[in-house]
């Protein structure tokens, strides 16, 4: 295999690891609840990559716990927000909805005529969603997958100072705070169900597709291809998310869902490519 043609695998089958993960973790919420789904996920994740990375604590002093606090905490809302949104919007339109966190990031660092253009095509897509007319997506959803974009954006800016540390501590470390952050809102849901064995190999195989595969694949293809270049291809993502739904899930998208999902990919896209020549100090879409 080339060089250059393994990285860009890698990527592909992180977002698709990420997708097929969220896409199983709904067969969850029927036990235990999408905030008992999103403990269950980050709990295993986190003690997984705690086994992975074994962290240490020594030589973390305040500041570098004051950003793992926020880069942990941004990570577990961001969960959150997304599993609760998915209770009422489908797979691909939730993920694409939360696209806007990191694009508004990307834009911010960049700040061109351009970028505005990628923010209005955004906008549009986020329009087409509105939900207004007979196909009109649940609100409370649509706020919810919003919420997870805002919290996507803290953590890319967030997840900078925490890597101070190294990028294996800060993973499995800010993963343990998010566990911390997610874990009472799980409990308050589904209390002892959370523990029940049966449901064990499903949350393991939803934590192992959702975080420590992906989370592995992004860092390999992070250290072979310009960030532009990794932003660009991530900004697929929506549309692997739409095409996980309808085949694990059945979920079928309108036309006009599918235009503003297709909008904010364009958009999504348009803002990494125009960084390449920019090299920005804040990553792109990552």
């Amino acid at each position: 295999m080339s060089r250059p043609a393994a990285p860009i695998l890698a990527v592909v089958g992180s977002m698709v690891s990420i997708q097929v993960g969220a896409a199983l973790a709904q067969h969850l919420f029927p036990r235990v609840g999408a905030p008992g789904t999103t403990a269950l996920r980050v709990g295993l994740a986190a003690l997984i990559l705690l086994v992975i990375r074994r962290p240490s604590l020594k030589r973390l002093d305040g500041r570098d716990l004051r950003a793992l606090g926020l880069y942990g905490a941004s990570l577990g809302l961001m969960n959150l927000c997304f599993y609760l949104a998915l209770r009422t919007i489908p797979l691909g339109v939730a993920v694409a909805v939360e696209f806007i966190g990191p694009l508004v990031v990307a834009a911010a660092s960049h700040r061109t005529r351009l970028d505005i253009l990628w923010l209005a095509l955004a906008a549009g897509g986020l329009l087409l969603l509105a939900p207004l007319g007979g196909e009109a997506l649940d609100p409370v959803g649509l706020l919810l997958a919003l919420g997870a974009g805002v919290f996507w954006g803290l953590y890319i800016l967030f997840g900078q100072a925490a890597g101070r540390i190294g990028e294996g501590a800060a993973s499995a470390l800010g993963m343990t705070v998010a566990a911390l952050v997610v874990i009472p809102f799980g409990a308050a849901s589904a209390g002892a169900r959370l523990l029940e064995p049966a449901l064990l190999p499903l949350g393991l195989t939803v934590a192992v597709l959702s975080s420590a595969l992906p989370y592995s694949l992004e860092m390999f293809a992070l250290t072979r291809l310009p960030r532009a270049t990794f932003g660009t291809l991530m900004s697929l993502e929506p549309a692997i998310g739409a095409l996980s739904g309808f085949l694990l899930l059945g979920q079928h998208l309108s036309l006009r869902q599918g235009g503003a999902i297709a909008a904010i990919i364009g958009a999504s896209s348009g803002a990494a490519l125009s960084l390449i020549a920019a090299k920005p100090k804040v990553p792109p879409l990552a």
